[in-house]
């Protein structure tokens, strides 16, 4: 092997980004935040075992058109996997950086601040990826959910999920004064959406005026598309167009007020 090979393409030291998105992975990985992680990653899982344990989850319901109710759950569980990331650990994880000045550092140096939003967002992203992978196996493997059968539609739905609630997740760190604050908004947006995505009360056995209510928020839009990708089929334009539009409106409202000190 020639010197000029060590020093070629691929010996090359990765790029700024991927260096910093690297960094912020660590970081995502110690301390207080590891906490967080695992409970991020772990607990939508704890959930699964538990509703898979329970006899009666796995048994068909007609409510659920012939599905038992750990099918309709699989979805919520997914989204809440992401939701976890957007709406509690990104608006806190910035928050604190602007509150310890970290972002006006950031300001005077060739990487900006910038990058570090892109990185951050890169980070929540791939957690939330592998804990929804994790989630599909296990619930495919352990109890006979089926996987998704279009799968090109559940990525669709599940991506545009990820930006809406990321995009509410940087709204909630523009307009949060301090870390403690972002994580009490973003933990209220969470448990509120996931009440509507159908946590508590599956979005088919809610009453009329709540189900149309569920229809109009992101989370209930992202899990019944999920769910029609479970099934073979296509998310409908109106949950792809629900999900987006919250994603465009929030991530522009999140661009204008964004303060980086």
């Amino acid at each position: 092997m020639t010197a000029s090979t060590l020093t070629g393409p691929a010996m090359r030291r990765p790029s700024a980004m991927t260096q910093l998105a690297i960094t912020e992975l660590k970081l995502f990985t110690r301390g207080r935040a590891a906490v967080g992680l695992g409970l991020s990653a772990g607990f939508p899982l704890l959930l699964l075992i538990i509703f898979g344990s329970i006899h009666a989850f796995n048994t068909p319901v007609t409510r659920y058109g012939g599905l038992t109710t750990l099918d309709v759950y699989v979805p919520i569980l997914l989204v809440f996997a992401i939701a976890l990331m957007s709406l509690v650990a990104l608006p806190a994880t910035l928050a604190s950086y602007r509150e310890l000045g970290v972002l006006r550092r950031l300001k005077t140096t060739p990487t900006g601040p910038g990058r570090v939003l892109i990185a951050q967002l890169a980070v929540k992203l791939a957690v939330a990826t592998i804990t929804v992978v994790v989630l599909l196996v296990v619930a495919r493997v352990g109890y006979g959910v089926a996987m998704p059968r279009q799968a090109g539609g559940f990525i669709v739905g599940g991506l545009i999920a990820a930006a809406a609630l990321m995009a509410t997740g940087l709204l909630v760190a523009a307009v949060a004064p301090n870390a403690g604050t972002a994580r009490g908004i973003g933990s209220i947006l969470f448990y509120l959406m996931m009440f509507f995505a159908g946590l508590w009360l599956p979005i088919p056995s809610m009453p009329a005026v709540l189900q149309h209510i569920s229809q109009a928020t992101p989370l209930g839009a992202a899990v019944p598309a999920l769910q029609n990708a479970e099934l073979g089929q296509w998310p409908t334009w109106l949950q792809l167009v629900t999900m987006a539009g919250y994603a465009v409106a929030f991530g522009l409202g999140a661009a204008r007020l964004f303060r980086w000190e």
